[in-house]
């Protein structure tokens, strides 16, 4: 059995649309849609979450055999069924369409709640797993390493009630449970668990890109940069909160990066070279260029070319021409307690089951845990539990205990270097394999996140 959805267009890599011909042959070679390159998409209803699509012009499913495309089946068989990876990143945040609100973890951390108005902080960040082993279905992760059952709670371990079936509703995704209910939020907390057997606007969710939100340690007096006590930016708290996170946003024809509080101002440089949490737009003095060093720290230029450096009072002045301790803060990269890596020849994964040596020419990812140390260093952690251990020139998922820490250097909005404490930068080289290079400019050390 089979129940439809929702007209599509697939379009290639080459901007190309897949498209049936009079006689059946599947191509793809058309610049614009045409009437044969509609598609209906059903799902079956054996609670795999596969779809079939049909050719609208043609009134056939397309279909697949070891060597190309074809399009002849009146009624789908195994051949006409497919399982569907999403393309996006699996790091998300997750936008009620029908309540206009974005999921995060509860205080509780047992429960997700869809009722935030901006998605701030690590909490409001999740991967959802691709499961290929469990029929292509996905499973909700949460950052503080837990999955979601469709009753609502969260558990440590995956299993056949956490995994949900994608499908495509008008352009917005929803998610399927076994029992064919969908996930929506319920009640007054907004609790996100099944319920409905029926997809309305409340079942309905857009993925969203997830900028990166980080936290700063002033090298000269260990405290965080905060903006709790107003607006001046002042490096004096000793634990991290919404008011010490900032959410960087990227300027491309300036190369600069804007800082964004909770509050949703930005900081600027203002008259005298203090920095202060008061403007409401990214304009030249709200723009910074970070510059990273060998010691894991790194230092913010400001728009008089000056860089930020740390009063005794805690206050941050761009007034300092050279680097020096002053002017080094720690970078910790808040909203990605988990991180999933992936480099132009495909995610960072185990080279084979069983096996702990790394690769980076994965189909499928591996979920990081990214623990937090001193002065800006972190330990990556496997989901066996097992730390990174640098194994000759590659990395293996096999210590006991943190052996090896890393910096986290933030390149562009969805791209991040990984330093050794050796100095070395982890990159991708020929056929996949994981090592340790000299040279962090190159663009094989930059790994999508």
């Amino acid at each position: 059995m089979l129940y439809m959805l929702c007209i599509i267009y697939l379009r290639s890599h080459l901007n190309k649309y897949l498209s049936v011909d009079t006689f059946g042959n599947v191509l793809c070679e058309s610049d614009e849609r045409d009437a044969g390159s509609r598609f209906q998409i059903s799902i079956a209803e054996d609670g795999s979450g596969r779809w079939a699509l049909k050719n609208e012009s043609r009134g056939y499913f397309l279909g697949g055999t070891p060597d190309k495309l074809v399009c002849t089946a009146k009624t789908p068989s195994a051949s006409e069924f497919w399982t569907v990876h999403l393309a996006a990143r699996p790091q998300v945040n997750l936008r009620s369409i029908g309540r206009k609100r974005f999921a995060h973890l509860s205080e509780s951390q047992d429960e997700i709640h869809v009722d935030a108005n901006i998605p701030w902080g690590e909490d409001t960040l999740f991967t959802l797993e691709f499961r290929q082993e469990e029929g292509g279905r996905y499973a909700l992760h949460t950052c503080n390493n837990k999955y979601l059952n469709a009753s609502g709670k969260l558990q440590t371990v995956c299993n056949e009630d956490c995994l949900f079936s994608a499908e495509y509703h008008g352009g917005h995704l929803a998610l399927r449970d076994k029992q064919g209910q969908y996930l929506s939020p319920i009640g007054s907390k907004a609790v996100l668990k099944s319920r409905s057997t029926t997809v309305t606007r409340d079942e309905l969710f857009s993925l969203e890109d997830s900028l990166p939100q980080a936290s700063f340690i002033a090298g000269m007096n260990l405290r965080y940069v905060s903006v709790k006590q107003g607006v001046d930016v002042t490096a004096n708290q000793d634990e991290v909160g919404e008011n010490e996170t900032f959410q960087l946003e990227y300027d491309w024809s300036a190369h600069r990066w804007a800082l964004r509080t909770t509050q949703d101002r930005y900081w600027s440089l203002s008259t005298g070279g203090g920095i202060q949490a008061t403007g409401n737009r990214r304009c030249a003095d709200a723009l910074f260029e970070l510059i990273w060093h060998g010691d894991g720290s790194l230092s913010m230029r400001a728009n008089n070319g000056r860089f930020l450096a740390t009063k005794r009072s805690g206050h941050l002045f761009a007034t300092s021409e050279t680097i020096e301790d002053i002017t080094k803060f720690y970078f910790y990269l808040i909203n990605r307690p988990i991180l999933v890596l992936k480099c132009e020849q495909g995610f960072v994964g185990y080279r084979q089951p069983g096996n702990t040596k790394l690769e980076c020419n994965k189909a499928t990812y591996e979920t990081i845990l990214v623990e937090r140390a001193q002065k800006g260093l972190v330990y990556l952690k496997g989901h066996s539990g097992k730390y990174w251990r640098i194994d000759g020139e590659g990395i293996s998922v096999d210590a006991d205990t943190p052996v090896d820490g890393f910096y986290l250097e933030l390149r562009e909005p969805t791209r991040i270097s990984i330093r050794s404490q050796n100095g070395k930068y982890l990159g991708a080289t020929k056929n996949g394999a994981f090592k340790l290079l000299e040279d962090g400019s190159d663009s094989a050390t930059q790994w999508e996140f």
